[in-house]
């Protein structure tokens, strides 16, 4: 028999450290179930995780065994087969004990291993190797979480908060105030015996005897003062304060013109998902509004952002115009961070596709921290695109790309959202 014992040490969170080990270890399975998990999924519906499931093939541990070696015996009953001397063969197909034929078939099966996904897990999957560009942390609002914060000093508490700075310092300041007039008193006294001995008095005269005296009374005064007192003592006083956390604004535009049909429609919510997961790895508390524009704009509700049919022409302007009002009247004052993703297929009045241009560069693109466009086409880049490419000379926080296909939306959120080199 062998034993192996692990003598490392371990601590209260083991389990954690071996699911760590496991994730790291099937991460491929794993961001795969990540990626089929989010095409069912709302653009808010993000607070739990997933359930994954990994092939029992997939996820065999190694094992010790004990094999037969050198030369043994065994003995067969019933053997009408073989004489001595006779070499068996090895059998065939692995057998061994507990690999049963269930019925007729020559296969037995196993169910898949499955384990849930936390959200946080889910999410760091999801969006590894990113992050949010050009954050700008603008106001800190209150939130229900506290933070321990220094709050000057207290006369009583523990030994371990004691302020050893601060409680010398008053005890230098004691010493000197209550010590004062017996040290102007001392100076004052010396002074008179050293004039009367320099002038040639007795050292037995009154007046010698009765300023000696004064000054061993005096010394014995100042030597009594305590060099630090109880009094003195000063200890570090701390208190809970609510813990600030961000909060941003998503605005989601997209044109439901006639020229938008249920696929682009459909690429362009998997679209605002991952903007909306990206966002609530960063801010606390997360507004998502919803514009959708033809030939006029209004703000919705999601379901009628996605699944209500319009025709007619296309007037982006208008929706832009709706952004800037609605930042202006409910997200200015510089309390919230501001992000928009803008989809369209680019289809536009060209006389409207001038004036969007104007608008985000003197107006939108000073309130928001970030905006992303998308032009979902499989075309040439359209009059809007061609507006929209003259923006980031003027403002770098404004990226653009163009989406064919559904595969193209996450390599297209990585360009989008892709780590700036360090300067």
């Amino acid at each position: 028999m062998t034993y192996l014992i692990d003598r490392r040490l371990q601590g209260k969170n083991k389990s954690a450290v071996n699911r760590e080990r496991f994730l790291r270890r099937y991460k491929a399975q794993i961001k795969d179930a990540v990626g089929r998990a989010i095409k069912g999924r709302s653009i808010t519906d993000v607070e739990n995780g997933e359930k994954v499931s990994i092939p029992v093939k997939d996820v065999g541990e190694p094992s010790f065994g004990h094999a037969h070696g050198g030369v043994w015996e065994t003995v067969n009953p019933g053997n009408e087969e073989y004489q001595k001397g006779d070499l068996i063969n090895r059998p065939r197909g692995g057998g061994g004990a507990g690999r049963g034929k269930a019925g007729n078939s020559d296969q037995t099966s196993e169910d898949d291993f499955i384990f849930e996904l936390s959200r946080e897990e889910f999410m760091n999957y999801f969006f590894e190797d990113l992050e949010l560009p050009h954050m700008v942390k603008t106001q800190l609002s209150s939130s229900t979480e506290f933070k321990n914060q220094r709050a000057g000093y207290n006369m009583s508490g523990t030994p371990s908060n004691i302020h050893v700075l601060r409680s010398l310092r008053g005890a230098l300041g004691r010493r000197i105030a209550v010590g004062g007039h017996a040290r102007k008193q001392l100076q004052q006294a010396e002074a008179e015996l050293l004039e009367l001995l320099q002038d040639g008095a007795s050292a037995e005269a009154p007046r010698v005897l009765e300023l000696k005296k004064l000054i061993h009374h005096l010394h014995t005064r100042l030597i009594a003062i305590p060099f630090i007192d109880p009094f003195d003592l000063r200890y570090s006083n701390r208190i809970k304060v609510p813990k600030p956390m961000t909060q941003a604004v998503m605005f989601c535009i997209m044109d439901v013109s006639g020229s938008m049909d249920e696929t682009r429609k459909d690429t362009a919510k998997r679209f605002f998902i991952l903007l909306y997961l990206f966002l609530k790895r960063v801010y606390d508390k997360i507004d998502v509004v919803f514009i959708r524009h033809h030939t006029a704009a209004a703000e919705v509700d999601e379901n009628e952002f996605f699944h209500s049919r319009e025709s007619g022409g296309t007037v982006v302007s208008s929706a832009l115009n709706l952004l800037n009002q609605i930042i202006d009247e409910r997200y200015g004052g510089g309390a919230w961070n501001s992000y928009v993703a803008q989809a369209s297929d680019g289809d536009n009045w060209d006389n409207d596709s001038i004036l969007c241009r104007q608008l985000l560069v003197n107006t939108i693109m000073p309130k928001v921290q970030y905006y992303t466009y998308v032009e979902i086409t499989d075309g040439p880049p359209q009059n809007l695109w061609e507006q929209y490419a003259q923006v980031p000379d003027h403002h770098a926080h404004f990226a653009m790309q163009k989406i064919v296909t559904p595969a193209d939306i996450y390599p297209v959120f990585r360009e989008l959202f892709k780590k700036q080199p360090k300067s």
